[in-house]
């Protein structure tokens, strides 16, 4: 059975790191004593100095990368027991730029993962045309295209629906709009608080931007070396912040 077809992804955590460590080679480990929980629905935005172990940690929850040491719960199982192929299908996952594969079209872009899962082509097509039309690029005239056709900030949305579109119970993003000119970068922020209200997937995302945190988390990690420092809301970080180094982290920002 798939362990996530059971999964009520509203009654239990989605995603849970306990006592992490994970290292790449000699010397000091990325991560060392990482401890979080994304719940059900939840957006929990991971930021920090570079180096901290943010992208680390969004790759454990998709198995691009199994842990030293330390616990890693997926859908309410152990990560080991994942098979990691079929995990992916399950796990949605944004990068900068969207990731796109440049020899196909928008659409086939947006159909990978439900083709992959054997979804019969009139679905795919009527979900590739509802998430693009939702994404603010009308299917009729940018399904057919190529990614190099389109602008940063087109093939970001693409990216993004792409990783809706299997309708995943939990989506990673990695500094998802970190390429984009401060204008595309505000309206993408905005889409998203707009589709995340749509669906009941649990979000991780990584930003260096500490402003977008608060626009786009229910909650903010702060992480440094290798381990969360604090994890709160807007108000709790900034009124009550744990160490001197959330202190002063909040504070460069301006937050």
């Amino acid at each position: 059975m798939k362990p996530w077809a059971e999964f009520n992804r509203l009654a239990a955590p989605v995603l849970e790191y306990a006592g992490i460590r994970k290292g790449f080679g000699a010397g000091r480990p990325v991560l060392d004593g990482f401890t979080l929980t994304v719940s059900g629905g939840e957006t929990v935005a991971l930021v920090g100095p570079s180096g901290c172990g943010k992208t680390t940690a969004l790759k454990l929850a998709n198995r691009l990368l199994d842990a030293d040491a330390g616990g890693v719960r997926i859908f309410g199982l152990p990560a080991a027991e994942h098979d990691a192929i079929a995990l992916r299908r399950r796990v949605g996952y944004v990068i900068q730029e969207g990731g796109l594969f440049p020899h196909w079209t928008v659409r086939e872009n947006v159909e990978a993962v439900p083709r992959l899962l054997g979804w019969p082509e009139d679905r795919r097509r009527a979900r590739a045309g509802e998430l693009l039309a939702m994404m603010g690029l009308a299917p009729e005239t940018f399904a057919g295209r190529r990614p190099a056709a389109l602008s940063g900030g087109q093939r970001q949305r693409v990216g993004v629906a792409r990783a809706l579109a299997a309708g995943p119970p939990l989506v990673l993003m990695d500094e998802p709009f970190g390429a984009l000119d401060p204008i595309a970068r505000r309206a993408m922020q905005k889409e998203f608080v707009v589709w995340r209200a749509r669906f009941e997937a649990a979000v991780l995302i990584v930003t260096h931007d500490l402003r977008e945190a608060f626009l786009l988390a229910d909650r903010v990690a702060v992480l440094e070396g290798g381990r969360v420092r604090q994890v709160g809301t807007r108000e709790e970080l900034t009124r009550a912040p744990a160490d001197a180094f959330v202190r002063e982290f909040v504070s460069e920002f301006g937050a």
